[in-house]
């Protein structure tokens, strides 16, 4: 099999730890940009989470004793690991006494290294963490994770995960990986200024442009968006615009290389976003911007809408507290005839697989199995809303609501329904293969800046595209 990270040097060798003890924690890139829980900003130093409990002893699936290991690769602040103890080590560990859960908590900003490194060496812990498919999809290839599907018959882990998401983790017929994060683009808007002004979130083009229009001409920006803390934050446009203008099933066919990205469709909807930056929607002050920030001239008014992910929901709730303003959160319009409404695109920003070479793995079975649990979604939804949310099928929104905001609990309702409905989309940093995720970051700043055209843009997308789909790094896209 093809293996994407052939060789380790010996100083990257060194980078593995044989025991994580205590690090320095840091944001996640990603959740540099994406606020993925506001207690991200009280950063310190990380403590290793090792709880042996003992209780009661209850049956375990595994065939041999002793600790299974997880490292966190996203990082965590002192009460973010408070929580990780108190929600997930603690339950696991009481009702496994025999096959204890060690957590480490890795650095966020080189963790995943770290995870990949060891696990490519033949070590590495019990459950592998990823940051999402295409990382996934090189271990698999390079045969050093093991295939799922005994598990997931046994635990009923296909009833529980929604299907689509679910399916994100298979290759060539097995399954290697488990959708630990279950995010989607929305559009954020201030609802106190659209109720002042007599606005519906608009489920339109038309309406859309409508509203913008109309926000202009009062000197207020249409979109809150920057890149300044985030410069990947350039692909969440990019997604939005192909998911709710060329449509889903046009996204399908690309993925699968049964249609270009040359394609009109393509570049109508590549023209449409140069359009929208170019006419002055993404503000004067796009590069420079934080995710901070954008969440709080929203909640100022000073912009209308901010189309961003779910993963920033605890940033917006913040911001609108401090202004005493209304937050709004709907579907992203359909901008073309024929792409539906409600649409949200399915996004996984971590996996969960298993190590081919773990001393047991039924143990780490066993703790996905609690992972996947409604015990556990409950705990963790009500301390740490965001980060987890896992793609159950039993999220109702009434359940929900008791742990969380409604407007939390109305969003991720509407969203689990949608994708168990088959109205879903595909992200570009969960479908794409790296380099041409890659390229569409970087290139959309040169055609919105005029330096190059949407035809060159995609064209090179496309040659990029072709040749990781045939040396077969372009993850498996959600069945339509």
């Amino acid at each position: 099999m093809q293996e994407r990270i052939c060789e380790i040097s010996a100083d990257e060798q060194e980078l593995v730890p044989a025991k994580m003890k205590t690090m320095k924690t840091m944001k996640t890139d990603r959740q540099e940009s994406r606020g993925e829980g506001l207690l991200l900003k009280n950063l310190g130093l990380t403590v290793r989470v090792s709880v042996l409990t003992a209780a009661a002893t209850l049956s375990t699936i595994a065939r041999a004793d002793g600790p299974i290991t997880l490292w966190y690769q996203r990082g965590g602040n002192p009460d973010q690991q408070r929580i990780m103890q108190k929600d997930l080590v603690e339950p696991f560990n009481a009702a496994h006494p025999t096959t204890p859960l060690t957590l480490d908590v890795l650095a966020g900003g080189s963790g995943d290294k770290k995870i990949r490194m060891a696990v490519i060496s033949g070590k590495g812990p019990d459950i592998v963490m990823t940051p999402g498919p295409s990382t996934t999809l090189a271990l698999v290839q390079s045969d050093h994770l093991l295939p799922l599907d005994e598990y997931i018959k046994k635990y009923n882990l296909d009833k529980r995960i929604l299907t689509p998401v679910l399916r994100t983790g298979e290759y060539h017929g097995h399954n290697y990986a488990l959708p630990r994060t279950f995010e989607t683009m929305v559009l954020y808007y201030n609802k106190t200024l659209f109720d002042k002004n007599g606005w519906a979130p608009p489920k339109t083009m038309a309406e859309l442009n409508t509203i913008a229009e109309a926000l202009v001409a009062k000197g207020i920006t249409p979109f809150s968006v920057g890149n300044g803390d985030w410069r990947a934050a350039n692909e969440w446009h990019v997604s939005v615009i192909l998911n709710h203008y060329a449509g889903p099933e046009n996204i399908y066919k690309a993925l699968k290389g049964e249609m270009p990205w040359t394609d009109p469709v393509f570049a109508q909807a590549i023209d449409v976003l140069k359009d929208w930056y170019q006419k002055g929607w993404f503000g004067k002050n796009y590069f420079s911007l934080t995710g901070d920030q954008q969440a709080l001239l929203l909640a100022k008014g000073e912009a209308g809408m901010a189309p961003n992910g779910t993963f920033s929901f605890d940033n917006m709730v913040a911001a609108f507290k401090q202004t005493g303003q209304e937050l709004g959160v709907a579907s992203f319009p359909s901008l073309r005839e024929g792409v539906p409404y409600p649409l949200y695109s399915i996004g996984t920003g971590s996996t969960m697989s298993i190590n081919k070479n773990s001393a047991n793995p039924d143990a780490a079975a066993a703790f996905l199995d609690y992972l996947y649990s409604d015990d556990f979604y409950d705990r963790i939804s009500k301390d740490w809303p965001g980060d987890w949310n896992l793609p159950l099928t039993s999220i109702d929104e009434a359940k929900l609501t008791k742990n969380v905001s409604p407007i939390f609990a109305k969003t991720f309702t509407a969203f689990s329904n949608a994708v168990a409905q088959g109205n879903y989309g595909y992200t570009t940093w969960t479908f794409w293969p790296p380099a041409t995720e890659d390229y569409l970051i970087h290139g959309i700043e040169q055609v919105w800046l005029g330096q190059i055209s949407t035809a060159d843009y995609l064209k090179k997308m496309q040659e990029i595209f072709a040749k990781e789909l045939a040396d077969g790094k372009v993850p498996p896209p959600a069945p339509r």
